[in-house]
């Protein structure tokens, strides 16, 4: 066992390829033997990842040494080369054709969003401006919601939730978006732009779209993109200051 485990550790990245794949093959499995792909097999493996990501502590799984290699695969690096490489197969004549309607439905996303986050937390006890503004940025996505928090001076619990919050709200995402794309015309290129405008969760938008059809990634996920760009440049400035004055 301990040759066995020394193994592992040394040749962690190889390791990691390895499960990664076993739970990918494992979850789209489960996803069309159980729910004949109505629940996308991308949102059981981000399910099964969260699961697994309690046995450790800073780093989830890669904590433990001999899955010490998925903290790689945990980074912003393949993260940001996903999103590069999948926008990277729209085409700029279908992305002229949104228009103003897909920069409108990026700004409607974004402050849509932000206030109803942050209504919530307000509800439920989060009363000053700091704990709006990042709870509501998380609301936008999971990465809005720590870098508006940051800034901001939230406390660490108030972070540690906006993080939560989009998470949840990116396997939502996943989930429901197959199963509503025929109900509301999720069909074409432009359609997907405005819906991952509106929505901007780009990890959710695009394995959403890929269980819909994989032909409206690309565009889906370039606005969902910019969605997240540009709660960065708000969520921290503008609408923090609009929060603070309502609410002091």
């Amino acid at each position: 066992m301990n040759l066995i485990e020394k193994v592992l550790i040394d040749s962690g990245f190889v390791f990691s390829f390895l499960l990664i794949g076993v739970v990918m093959w494992l979850s789209f499995w489960i996803g069309q033997r159980f729910t004949n792909n109505k629940i996308p097999g991308a949102a059981i493996a981000i399910s099964i990842g969260l699961g697994l990501a309690f046995f450790g502590e800073k780093k989830g799984l890669a904590d433990i040494p001999v899955f010490s290699g998925l903290a790689f695969f945990g980074g912003t690096l393949l993260r940001d080369f996903s999103i590069v490489s999948t926008a990277m197969g729209a085409s700029f004549i279908e992305i002229k054709k949104a228009g103003r309607t897909g920069i409108a439905s990026l700004f409607i996303g974004v402050l849509l969003t932000f206030f109803l986050g942050g209504l919530i937390g307000y509800v439920l006890g989060y009363h000053d401006p700091k704990s709006f503004a990042t709870i509501g940025a998380g609301a936008c996505t999971f990465i809005v919601g720590p870098i508006t928090g940051t800034a901001v001076g939230a406390t660490s619990d108030v972070i540690a939730l906006s993080i939560a919050i989009g998470v949840i709200k990116s396997v939502v995402v996943t989930i429901v978006t197959p199963i509503l794309a025929t109900r509301i015309g999720l069909n074409n290129p432009q359609s997907a732009m405005i819906y991952g405008g509106l929505i901007g969760t780009t990890s959710g938008v695009a394995a959403g779209l890929a269980a819909t059809d994989t032909k409206l990634v690309p565009y889906g996920a370039l606005t969902a993109t910019f969605y997240t760009g540009l709660g960065c440049l708000l969520c921290p400035s503008i609408l923090y200051f609009v929060v603070q004055s309502l609410l002091s």
